[in-house]
């Protein structure tokens, strides 16, 4: 059952589109606490209410879902500017031809080791993209050494974030197991962690978009969700320039403000909240009581004015299928094309509109690439289905099983029944 909504925000609806600053969750600057202590006065707003423990608890595993992707995004940024047209050693290439790395590898060992930390191993289950099949083998020492450099290098990091760090430097086989503990196979039944390390790898290593995704499902339901885009600054107007020009201009001139800085954003189910903060990583010290505001979606509804986003690729999403239906539906815009999840965050936060994939024959959507974009922007007040108009199914395993023809995610319902009908009238003749 999702949280009851606060006395405060149902009196005046109107004020849940109104940024306001608020801390994320409780604090947990002792990740041993226990659950069943009392909420701190820090405790985030849609999280607060008559449900006592659980909401309690709740709210604690949603702060320390942002503190951790926080640090994810950190060490991905260290990655990746090192990475970027040098030190290629570092990237592999997996069965299915898409590019991992070492940061893919170091987010999911720190995720795994500071979730089992704060939560206890044996309540953790963890559903995660990567193994470490490909570090153990006995040509990667080179690669292996780098994941265990980065990892505990990360980990140092973690009492600025209110966590705590582990009290010696991890060997090997620990980080090793903390990989292969991400072996969670999903499902209708319990809880489990769903995480993607670096979503659109191959945006990160041409140091350009990508996310560190993180959700927790519970009976096949997604109940919150946090999107790191290290990439995406907090400043919309900011997304007009190309990330490597104004990634030069800040070398070369720092510049003062947050108009560079990337950001989190998150939710939790039954809220109708969704929240955005600015990455820990540019400010040097975790601030859970003033960088945080509220985000919603645009109001635009008129297909003419709105932007839609899809996939960078081509391998497994249909462009022109796509610009067919732009073009059926009224949009008049270019396309966004954005590598990861960040097409999510563009429309959580107002930036586009529409998000619309199909599929080519032969793909599945995997839940890792939707789980924590979708209770985003439900909570910011969008709509996510497929493309027949149905709930996304999250209890089926790793793969979103069942999905009609493709996915859309729109600001509202007005655009999002647009698109529907479009699809309905052109998918006889789409040949996917």
């Amino acid at each position: 059952m999702p949280p009851t909504p606060s006395p405060s925000r149902s009196k005046d609806r109107r004020q849940r589109r109104r940024p306001r600053s608020r801390p994320v969750g409780g604090n947990v600057s002792s990740p041993h606490t226990d659950t069943d202590t009392d909420t701190d006065t820090h405790t985030h707003p849609s999280l607060v209410g008559s449900r006592g423990m659980e909401e309690g608890a709740r709210a604690r595993e949603l702060d320390v879902a942002v503190r951790v992707v926080q640090m994810a995004c950190s060490l991905c940024q260290r990655v990746q500017s090192g990475l970027v047209g040098r030190n290629r050693e570092q990237i592999k290439v997996k069965e299915d031809d898409s590019p991992v790395t070492v940061a893919d590898w170091g987010v999911q060992a720190v995720v795994s080791l500071l979730l089992s930390e704060c939560f206890g191993g044996e309540n953790v289950s963890i559903l995660a993209e990567e193994d470490a099949h490909t570090l153990s083998r006995k040509d990667a020492t080179t690669l292996l050494e780098s994941v265990i450099s980065t990892v505990n290098e990360c980990l140092s990091e973690a009492p600025k974030y209110g966590l705590k760090c582990p009290l010696k430097h991890l060997g090997a086989q620990e980080i090793l197991d903390a990989i292969n503990s991400c072996n969670s196979s999903g499902g209708s039944k319990g809880r489990f962690w769903v995480l993607d390390p670096v979503d659109g790898t191959l945006g990160f290593v041409r140091g350009d978009q990508y996310a560190v995704a993180l959700a927790l499902i519970e009976d096949g339901e997604v109940i919150l969700g946090v999107l790191g885009c290290p990439n995406y600054p907090m400043k919309k107007e900011w997304l007009n320039y190309h990330q490597r020009y104004y990634r030069l201009m800040t070398t070369m001139s720092p510049p003062s403000g947050s108009w560079h800085k990337g950001c989190v954003m998150y939710a939790c189910k039954g809220s109708g909240e969704a929240w955005m903060q600015p990455l820990v990583h540019d400010f040097g010290e975790y601030d859970q009581q003033s960088s945080a505001r509220m985000i919603r979606v645009s109001s635009i509804s008129d297909p003419a004015f709105a932007t839609f986003c899809e996939p960078v690729e081509k391998a497994n999403s249909s462009h022109s299928f796509t610009a067919g239906l732009a073009h059926n539906v009224g949009l008049r815009k270019q396309p966004l094309r954005v590598h990861s999840m960040v097409k999510y965050a563009a429309i959580a936060r107002g930036d586009a509109e529409i998000f619309m994939k199909f599929a080519r024959a032969g793909y599945k959507e995997k839940i890792w690439d939707h789980a924590a974009g979708l209770v985003i922007i439900q909570e910011a007040g969008g709509v996510v289905t497929d493309a027949g108009g149905h709930p996304l199914d999250f209890s089926k395993g790793i793969y979103l099983e069942g999905l009609s023809r493709g996915i859309i995610a729109c600001s509202g319902p007005l655009l999002h029944e647009k698109i529907i009908n479009a699809v309905d009238a052109s998918w006889d003749s789409s040949n996917l």
